[in-house]
């Protein structure tokens, strides 16, 4: 069932490429990815950047956006930095995160499916960034060496994973002592069943996979992370909810 998930997940991500790359938009329904119906200029894709931050990107890059949140208006990133973005997709936030880096930092995006890495390199070129590099991984086993990025993004791609406990590992693994991590993604209250968030819509529509907040919570703290913090930002459903999560790896660590 894991490997089906995930090529699930990977198939439909590969057909929002394919059809950006075209022109033709995500190609997507309201029941799979968040860049369509009624509601998605508020609660999920590009509408979730201001006006200014799509501007700085080439509008293939904001038109391929297909989270829950704007990581980067909470990761606090600075000039220098190195920034790792899991699951970078047509890669908005590593060319955001770009600028605010400046030519001395660098931005890793990392994602698992062809389709998406060939936008967002594509996007890249026409955007002239220099010190980004998109690589092909699962967020489950993160390409890069140990204490080797100051900040961990992500934008509605954790709540994918099949394996959750996996991936937090993974980024306290790669994130030097004092690093941290801005977050956006779709997360429930803490009464609701895995039962009942799958009746609220599709692993895929990032809906059926999401963590509680508490579950939250305890993953990132046994990953060895602290200072956590999760907070809701805006309802996507019943009891399913936008949130920023942050947290921190501690300097002993």
């Amino acid at each position: 069932m894991t490997i089906e998930l995930r090529e699930e997940v990977r198939a439909r991500y590969a057909e929002a490429a394919l059809g950006l790359a075209k022109g033709e938009g995500c190609g997507c329904d309201c029941e799979s990815i968040g860049c369509c119906g009624d509601e998605a200029e508020t609660l999920l894709g590009r509408g979730l950047y201001d006006l200014r931050e799509r501007q700085e990107v080439p509008d293939a890059a904001a038109q391929a956006s297909l989270g829950c949140g704007n990581p980067v208006a909470v990761a606090d990133l600075r000039e220098g930095e190195t920034v790792l973005d899991l699951g970078s997709g047509g890669g908005i936030d590593v060319l955001l995160s770009a600028r605010r880096v400046g030519p001395s930092g660098t931005v890793y995006g990392l994602d698992m499916t062809d389709e998406m890495l060939e936008l967002a390199r594509r996007n890249a070129t026409t955007a002239k960034a220099r010190n980004v590099h998109f690589l092909k991984g699962v967020i489950e086993a993160i390409p890069l060496p140990a204490e080797s990025v100051d900040a961990v993004i992500s934008n509605c791609v954790i709540n994918l994973s099949t394996d959750k406990p996996a991936v937090l590992v993974e980024i306290a693994r790669v994130l030097k002592p004092g690093g941290r991590i801005g977050i956006s993604d779709v997360v429930s209250e803490n009464g609701l069943s895995p039962e009942e968030r799958a009746a609220r819509g599709s692993y895929v529509g990032c809906i059926a996979g999401a963590l509680s907040e508490e579950e939250y919570r305890a993953g990132l703290e046994a990953a060895g992370l602290s200072e956590v913090e999760v907070r809701f930002t805006h309802r996507v459903a019943d009891g399913m909810h936008a949130a920023v999560v942050r947290a921190r790896k501690p300097l002993s660590a």
